[in-house]
């Protein structure tokens, strides 16, 4: 049956004692906090009561900012957490004893499949469902799209042509995306497999290979390559792998968890070369055969001997998507490419002053905990009204804080910012005299989506070519693998940013990741410095940073390239423009 998913596992954590015996699943915070929303979800589709969605909507938010993990408190502590209270508290323990929520199955039970896959459509709200699942009998997302297609929703109450439209390229999308994953939520499992594989065959060569190698914004499998003749049969017992066949040269099999996997075998005196051909997208790989035609890379047992034989650097595994990656080695101006380490400063992090989970202090305390020089705290504007948006006295009064808490900090600093909301005109959320007393500005758009290409581009360069911009945020909007974004025209914005001196943040969050790396080579090319900003809603949050920085290596960042590389004093002179 389809639910957001959650993986089961033998609990290995720390538990209040009482609890040891019966505490089975060990569920994370996050995946506690979406049974709640798809709860509350499930139960506004079948109009039931107002105030208990309500209560379970906020029990979504609230615990999936927590900084403790759930499965480690007492039943005690759980009904103390504001906005829990016994009920809900009494559903978290039934979901770490069991697995399940009693509520939430009842309205599954009662509910399609296909109609529960439709909560997950981006912009389709389950007032809209209700309406195609009573009006037009749509029970999947399959019969959605062909009665979209058929022109039968403009027939039902709140639906028109444009709504109707928008929806087709949303289910199109979703369909599209539905079978892959984001790359965070892969990458542990991938780890973890790769490290139960080289246990159970012992000396032999074994690694990843492909999207997951490349570290791909989004990945359809794991991918693995190991370098034995021999049978692989250990790899397929004790639960660790269920083989489904083969296909196109690779064993095809699923994790306990049912994560898809493809498994490549080769002769360890092959091992090199094999993982080199399945590392590199197929423009890569016809970029280097065109290159070395005469080449030849067959018999290798190690992947450096490939580029030895060709007289080259090491090509990074993230820089072998596209043929100007070989060329960059070609012509000797491979970069360095940045790492996590080369961050100096969190750019971009919300407070409780707005919609974050941690109050100003503990993000500025975390921060200085993890070894960075400095925050640049970034809630959001007034009128982000769906994000608590800071209103002037609440600006002034952070303000305040701000500079209390740099005097008991120093040589830490914080600096004053405002993730401002671009207007609907391209202009910032503030009046002047108050956009001048921040310290830096980034500038989002996060309302009224639903642009054409040149409209969207109008709108970020009015609001780039604002002299208190310092950083555009999130360029498209997008969420991957859930919503596309507005089209922008690429270089004419970052053509923009590089007239005005204002750089483009890459957002770290795994669901964005915006700008895409594709468009880091461009940014470059035009000395548009790029900032490595985790968007971070809680301290937890800040970690993401991590997952920006492999997507920009992908682009070929550099450390040099990167605004939040800069410390702390580089930084203030920076944004002093």
């Amino acid at each position: 049956m389809f639910f957001p998913g959650f993986c089961s596992v033998f609990l290995t954590q720390r538990v209040a004692p009482k609890q040891a015996l019966t505490l089975l699943y060990a569920m994370t915070n996050r995946e506690i906090a979406k049974n709640f929303q798809f709860l509350g979800s499930i139960m506004e589709l079948h109009g039931e009561n107002p105030f208990k969605i309500r209560s379970y909507q906020n029990a979504y938010r609230t615990l999936r900012a927590l900084d403790m993990p759930l499965a480690g408190m007492s039943d005690e502590e759980i009904s103390a957490i504001k906005g829990v209270g016994s009920a809900i508290s009494g559903k978290i323990r039934e979901l770490l004893e069991t697995g399940q929520m009693q509520t939430l199955e009842k309205y599954k039970a009662k509910t399609p499949e296909g109609i529960q896959e439709m909560l997950n459509i981006k912009g389709f709200g389950p007032k809209k469902i209700m309406a195609v699942w009573q009006g037009l009998g749509v029970e999947s997302v399959g019969e959605l799209l062909y009665a979209v297609n058929e022109n039968r929703l403009v027939e039902l109450k709140g639906f028109g042509k444009k709504t109707q439209d928008e929806l087709r390229k949303q289910l199109e999308y979703y369909q599209r995306s539905k079978h892959k994953s984001h790359y965070a939520a892969v990458e542990a499992e991938a780890d973890a497999l790769l490290d139960a594989v080289q246990k159970k065959l012992p000396g032999v060569k074994a690694g990843l290979c492909g999207a997951i190698r490349r570290r791909e914004n989004v990945v359809e499998r794991i991918e693995l390559l190991i370098g034995q003749s021999g049978p692989l049969d250990a790899l397929f017992k004790g639960g660790l792998l269920e083989k489904e066949g083969e296909q196109g040269g690779a064993l095809l099999a699923h994790t306990a968890e049912a994560r898809p996997v493809a498994v490549y075998q080769c002769s360890p005196e092959t091992y090199g070369s094999e993982l080199f051909r399945l590392s590199g997208q197929p423009a890569f790989l016809d970029a280097f055969a065109r290159e070395f035609p005469a080449l030849g890379i067959d018999g290798l047992p190690e992947e450096q001997a490939v580029f030895d034989k060709a007289g080259l650097p090491f090509i990074a595994p993230e820089l072998r998507e596209q043929p100007w990656g070989l060329q960059l080695a070609l012509d000797g101006e491979l970069p360095v490419l940045i790492e996590t380490e080369d961050i100096k400063g969190v750019v971009h992090a919300h407070s409780t002053y707005s919609d974050g989970g941690h109050s100003l202090r503990d993000m500025a305390l975390y921060t200085r905990e993890l070894g960075y020089e400095y925050l640049a705290i970034t809630d959001h504007s007034k009128s982000a009204f769906y994000a608590n948006g800071l209103q002037p006295e609440r600006l002034y009064q952070q303000w305040e804080e701000i500079d209390a808490l740099n005097l008991e900090l120093a040589p830490f600093r914080i600096f004053k910012g405002i993730e401002s909301d671009i207007l609907n005109d391209g202009t910032l959320d503030y009046d002047e005299d108050i956009l001048k007393g921040f310290d830096l500005i980034i500038a989002s758009i996060h309302s009224n989506l639903r642009m054409d290409e040149a409209k969207a581009t109008q709108r970020l360069i009015t609001a780039i070519e604002n002299p208190y911009t310092r950083i555009l945020g999130h360029p498209t909007g997008r969420l991957l693998l859930s919503r596309q974004g507005y089209p922008i025209d690429h270089k004419a914005v970052i053509d923009a940013c590089a007239a005005n001196g204002v750089a483009i943040e890459l957002n770290a969050n795994p669901y964005r990741l915006d700008l895409d790396w594709s468009w880091i080579p461009y940014a470059l090319e035009k000395g548009v410095r790029i900032s490595i900003n985790p968007d971070a809603h809680s301290k937890e949050g800040i970690h993401d940073i991590r997952f920006g920085v492999m997507s920009a290596r992908k682009g070929g960042l550099s450390a040099g390239n990167c605004l939040n590389a800069l410390g702390v004093e580089a930084f203030g002179k920076w944004v002093l423009g």
